[in-house]
């Protein structure tokens, strides 16, 4: 029996995923670690952390690399369900420690005094948990190694 449109294209699902939030969190990841984008740098991403957050400057370094090299291995597809679940992480982190306080809504108007809600994070990590599920998809290193099938 013929396969459908469906069929034949939902295994390139997981790419279409992987690469959007691949470049996403190396973006951001590039902003924290090196001031690239706008981004204000290490430093002053562990003082804003620590700050704000109390979030030890060790794992605000753990985080900040766990988005830029996640980023990188989802956009490869080299471990991919390990780069999903550890950005999964850091999302619920940014959840709690960030976003909750702010409500739902991202802050479109900027309002002084108020920080984004959590709903970038909800989508971010809803991607992340998809490919937790599904795996890398088509064209990636995890499938060309051995490390996933199809």
């Amino acid at each position: 029996m013929p396969r459908t449109m469906t069929q034949r294209f939902s295994p390139w699902a997981p790419l279409v995923i992987r690469l959007a939030l691949g470049i996403i969190f190396i973006a951001h990841g590039g902003q924290k670690l090196f001031g690239l984008w706008g981004g204000a740098g290490l430093s002053a991403t562990i003082e804003t952390f620590e700050k704000n957050m109390g979030i030890p400057p060790p794992l605000t370094v753990i985080a900040a690399a766990a988005e830029l090299f996640g980023g990188i291995a989802l956009v490869v597809g080299l471990l991919t369900r390990a780069a999903s679940l550890s950005l999964g992480i850091v999302m619920v982190v940014a959840i709690f420690q960030a976003h909750l306080s702010h409500g739902f809504f991202i802050n479109w108007e900027q309002a002084p005094g108020r920080g984004h809600g959590i709903e970038y994070n909800i989508a971010l990590l809803s991607m992340c948990g998809a490919l937790l599920i599904s795996g890398p998809g088509k064209l990636s290193l995890d499938r060309l190694f051995g490390m996933e099938k199809d």
